[in-house]
């Protein structure tokens, strides 16, 4: 217990400390003037007043935290904040397909335009950006073949694919452009053969194949398509020895050489067909070239003709140029390179890639569908930022979907006519070192527009513009007196500027900040500047040392229920002053009387003192805060009767209310009354004896300890034994058993003697009777005796 205790203990040390490191940047940053001052954070203010400064605070002691400043005592704080102006504000689009036709330049998708941010260090601007997708919105689209010999059988399905494209894409724009390039390898051993015979006709047996070449721009964007069928139909195919194709070249010159491919400021889309995988940066020292590819536009007659000088691009740099000129790049390759053209996809924003057939014959149905996806989703690029700037991204897009963090930078699944929203925040830390404004530009990927945002910092306090430089407040003009205090010139120091900096410490400087004449400098508190004490900073922002000497401190005074002068009273020179009703060295004793004021109106219920807001209780049988208990006088028992029941069993009369009416004092349970707590001197105690309605009875004590209220009950109820049903009824049965045995016997007793008394009787009078010895007249003998005649007796 012990332990866990010290261990919460550390825990909020720690965390306090931490919670004043983090807010003490205002104090450590030991800023000399308001500029610098308010380059610390947002939550940093100078106090201009002349007066603020105490004797031994140093003039940083003028930046703190603005509460901080308040609670000192200034009401002058130079706190300037950031602000926005919108500079072009031209609203977003709204018209139907078939309306009148407006040039591209005149079609706006996001808004606004163009804003100037004033930014404060550490204090967020939020701008907010709307995106609305315009209705038939112009498109050129650039188809960037490859002409080595594998696609021979996709070439002849392309020779039609201009007017039927167009008929295509006629029903998402009417205003629709279309151009053709095409590509093989570069025109260096060991990509191609360079033998005379094989750079006239690359291809083998009787095949009629055109010279190898790295890139041609074949068709300039154009609004014919029976142009765009024509030309294309006179295209050849050529060939090469590797499987990986020069396309990269190819993909380059067409971003970065606008004027020759003729792309307008509307929606740029590039095609990229081939059958094949690419060569990218380093391949080129295969065939000895060295030089990275720079990035710029070598065309001479629609030819590229530096593929044998220049290495090819990396996907890096293709990013960065088809982003920079807003191309949205179309991949579409047969079923074997899907998987790296997809992973080629990841890297390269708004892109998608299309499975090809094995003769292009599916390509304008591809073409629709992967502009339909790229359409539909949006994602915002800022341009990069000033050294110290940071920005973060909230998109509000369809069906009231929020999405922050990198996420926040997108929306997806929007039609035509929808409108989402960005809220961008942008932070400056710190002064831009580049006098002029700065700007970064944000614009959705895929699309001309741009917002353009110019920043400029709030380097100084508006105070600043009225300095007085060389002004006699600074020494003899040793310094500027701006905001409240002196700048000092080059080479002074001092809160006047009253030394130089090779007289800063001296002995005879150093005597004048001993007290007494001590040995200790400034009390061990502070630096000895030109014979003045400045006091030390604490990391603690309300925390402060000061005095002549820097003896004194606002923070070594006495504590009461661990606050500073009881909470009730401010530190000053380690001596608590008291605010009113209150006295005693920590501020802990109260002269307000209302707190020992009893229900009854009388000052501790008229049995004790009011002694610092607290009763004293002269009554011994009294205590409380008012002395107003009496745990031993009569009646207690039958007054927490109930609720006793209700916490300890769950029954009585308040069972249904115990939480309400019953949670005034601390219930502990004990097994038996031997276990209850004995009277004793420290505090008044009473033996409680009640019983429920079923007629148990159960034992508690009650006290209060030091305004405490303790009960102490025991759990198990003392109930009075109930009858045993068992023998009862056995007993019962068996009683009205021999009962009923009982009657038989005596029954039959009675029976044997009746019928033995009614026998002798009988006998008696039998022997009594007196019986007529003659013949019944009326009896015949049944006895016949015939004798027969014939017998003669012998």
């Amino acid at each position: 217990m012990d332990l866990k205790l010290l261990f919460i203990t550390l825990l909020g040390i720690i965390c306090c400390s931490s919670a004043q490191q983090e807010g003490n940047e205002c104090i450590k940053a030991n800023a000399l003037s308001c500029g610098e001052c308010i380059q610390v954070g947002a939550k940093c203010g100078w106090c201009t007043d002349t007066e603020f400064l105490k004797q031994g605070e140093p003039t940083s002691a003028r930046c703190d935290e603005l509460e901080s400043l308040r609670k000192r005592g200034c009401d002058k704080i130079e706190n300037p904040h950031g602000s926005q102006r919108i500079l072009k504000n031209k609203a977003v689009t709204n018209r139907k397909k078939g309306a009148e036709k407006l040039r591209p330049e005149d079609i706006t998708q996001i808004q606004p335009q163009k804003l100037s941010l004033n930014l404060r260090s550490g204090e967020p601007q939020n701008i907010k950006l709307k995106f609305k997708r315009a209705e038939d919105y112009p498109i050129d689209l650039y188809y960037l073949m490859d002409l080595s010999y594998s696609m021979k059988d996709d070439l002849e399905n392309v020779k039609n694919l201009g007017t039927s494209l167009m008929k295509e894409m006629s029903k998402i724009t009417s205003d629709f452009r279309i151009g053709f390039g095409s590509f093989v390898e570069k025109t260096v051993m060991p990509y191609i053969s360079t033998t005379p015979a094989k750079l006239l006709n690359p291809c083998t047996g009787d095949q009629n194949c055109t010279s190898p070449f790295s890139y041609k721009n074949v068709l300039k964007l154009t609004s014919n398509g029976e142009q765009f069928n024509s030309l294309v139909g006179k295209q050849q195919i050529s060939g090469n020895l590797d499987s990986p194709e020069g396309g990269f070249d190819a993909i380059m010159q067409v971003a970065v050489c606008g004027e020759h491919i003729g792309w307008r400021n509307v929606t740029r889309l590039m095609v990229f067909s081939t059958d094949a995988g690419f060569h990218f940066a380093g391949d080129g020292k295969l065939g000895g070239i060295v030089l990275p590819n720079d990035g710029k536009c070598h065309l001479e007659n629609n030819v590229y003709t530096m593929s044998h000088y220049y290495d090819y691009p990396s996907i890096a740099h293709l990013v960065q140029k088809l982003s920079e000129n807003n191309i949205q790049t179309i991949f579409a390759v047969t079923e074997e390179f899907q998987p790296v053209y997809k992973e080629l996809k990841n890297l390269i924003p708004k892109s998608a890639v299309g499975t090809l057939s094995a003769n292009s014959s599916n390509v304008i149905n591809l073409i629709v569908d992967a502009y339909n996806s790229l359409s539909s989703e949006v994602i915002l690029e800022n341009s990069k930022l000033p050294e110290g700037v940071t920005i973060t991204y909230q998109s509000r897009c369809k069906n009231g979907v929020v999405n922050e963090g990198e996420n926040g930078r997108k929306c997806s699944n929007i039609s035509i006519g929808d409108e989402v929203s960005f809220n961008i925040n942008i932070t400056a830390q710190g002064c831009s070192k580049q006098v002029k404004p700065e700007s970064i530009k944000i614009k959705p990927l895929g699309f001309t527009e741009e917002v353009e945002i110019l920043l400029n910092f709030i380097c100084e306090c508006e105070c600043h513009k009225h300095g007085i430089k060389n002004s006699d407040m600074c020494h003899n003009g040793n310094g500027t007196f701006e905001c409240g205090a002196c700048r000092c010139n080059k080479g002074r120091v001092g809160r006047q500027c009253e030394c130089r900096k090779d007289e800063v410490s001296t002995e005879d400087l150093d005597k004048n900040c001993r007290k007494d004449n001590g040995t200790d400098i400034c009390s061990n508190n502070g630096e000895c500047v030109c014979g003045t004490c400045e006091c030390k900073k604490r990391d603690n922002p309300e925390e402060r040392y000061s005095g002549k000497f820097c003896e004194c401190d606002n923070f070594n005074c006495d504590r009461s229920n661990n606050k500073l002068c009881g909470g009730h009273g401010r530190c000053e020179c380690r001596v608590c002053i008291c605010d009113a009703n209150y006295t005693g060295s920590a501020c802990d004793c109260s002269l307000d009387a209302s707190t020992c004021l009893a229900s009854n109106k009388q000052i501790c219920n008229g049995r004790g003192i009011c002694e610092c807001g607290t009763c004293r209780c002269t009554d011994p049988k009294f205590q409380g805060p008012t002395c107003e208990i009496c745990p031993t006088c009569p009646g207690v028992c039958t007054e927490h009767k109930e609720c006793v029941q209700c916490r300890a069993f769950g029954t009585g009369e308040k069972k249904d209310t115990c939480e309400r009416d019953c949670s005034y004092f601390n219930l502990i349970k004990v097994k038996d009354r031997d276990k209850l707590p004995q009277p004793v001197q420290a505090f008044p105690l009473m033996h409680c004896k009640e019983r429920d309605a079923n007629d148990c009875w159960f034992y508690y004590t009650y006290a209060v300890n030091n305004t405490e209220k303790e009960v102490h009950v025991v759990e198990a109820l003392e109930c009075p034994a109930g009858p045993d049903i068992i023998p009862i009824v056995a007993g019962v049965v068996t009683g009205i058993v021999l009962i009923g045995l009982a009657l038989l016997l005596i029954w039959k007793l009675l029976m044997i003697i009746h019928d033995r008394r009614e026998f002798a009787k009988f006998e008696k009078e039998k022997m009594n009777a007196k019986w007529d010895t003659g013949e019944n007249p009326i009896y015949k003998s049944a006895v016949t005796t015939v004798i027969n005649p014939k017998y003669e007796g012998k």
